[in-house]
């Protein structure tokens, strides 16, 4: 698959409204569910293992969406599978008192993952930067208010830019991605938490408050996007209207940023080799059966 369409490149104005929300490759369902996607978590899952035995390189996941994209799910289906010892999902919600009394990149920074591991934001710092906008939350951010001006956005864009540089040169590779859905597809979503029991729980009346601001959503993301994604950060914009499509781009994405790394298991040492190579020879002299009954005998 081709994920080079979904790129969101650096230096190009990004409107949004110029990306596909649907499926936009001539490609089989049924195949996707059954057959390619079982085989990039596969595959996602060895070189996971890879990473993580490895312990050089993180990598640093951030999920970005309207209400009901799909962000949860999206997460569940592609990295359900992984070795849960080395993947660590952080959502961000409303920030707590005493992250209002840090600076905006404090508790992102605090959920950082470790080497070795996949770190997976749902939502993250570019809250910062749009609903922050969105709703004028900057006055209330706890920021001193002569550093708050006209450029704040311009600043905070570069801040966040030069943020992830920094990650990405210390061997933590940022992946961003933009689920993209259509204005008609949330509604439908949104309705079904609504009627379906299974899903009431979903439900948020700020779901619905926020519909009202979905021109300026777009607008803002557009601006956001065009402003951060960079060659060594690119954003993703990433149809988000088939779930089953979205899951699978999703992985391939991931599954690029996994091969470039190539990472490998570590080699041991000489001594330890050589301990190896020793216990190999004592089992060859063991009789299997003994074993079993020495197994046995502690029970």
């Amino acid at each position: 698959m081709d994920i080079k369409r979904y790129l969101a490149r650096e230096g190009e104005k990004i409107d949004l409204s110029k990306f596909s929300t649907v499926c936009d490759v001539d490609i089989d369902k049924e195949k996707v569910k059954t057959e390619l996607m079982p085989q990039a978590i596969e595959e996602m899952k060895q070189w996971q293992e890879k990473l993580f035995a490895e312990g050089q390189y993180g990598i640093l996941i951030v999920l970005q969406a309207m209400d009901a994209a799909g962000k949860d799910g999206t997460i569940k289906h592609v990295f359900a599978r992984l070795n849960p010892a080395a993947v660590h999902v952080h959502s961000f919600k409303q920030p707590s008192t005493e992250e209002k009394e840090h600076d905006y990149m404090w508790r992102v920074n605090k959920a950082l993952p470790s080497r070795g591991e996949i770190g997976i934001f749902n939502r993250s710092h570019y809250e910062d930067v749009v609903i922050a906008r969105i709703h004028n939350l900057i006055e209330s951010d706890g920021l001193p208010e002569e550093l708050i001006s006209d450029g704040i956005w311009k600043k905070r864009y570069r801040q966040i830019c030069d943020w992830e540089k920094y990650l990405t040169e210390n061997g933590f590779p940022v992946i961003k991605i933009f689920l993209h859905v259509s204005k008609a597809e949330q509604k439908k979503r949104l309705i079904d938490r609504i009627v379906t029991k299974q899903k009431n729980w979903k439900f948020s009346m700020s779901d619905i408050e926020e519909r009202q601001y979905w021109n300026r959503y777009q607008k803002v993301y557009s601006e956001v996007i065009s402003a951060t994604t960079k060659n060594y950060a690119p954003w993703y914009v990433v149809p988000a209207d088939n779930k089953w499509y979205t899951r699978y781009v999703v992985a391939q994405i991931v599954l690029k940023s996994l091969r470039e790394i190539n990472p490998d298991f570590p080699k041991l040492s000489a001594e330890v080799e050589s301990q190896l190579e020793q216990f190999r020879k004592i089992l060859k002299n063991i009789d299997i059966e003994d074993l079993k009954s020495i197994k046995e005998s502690m029970k």
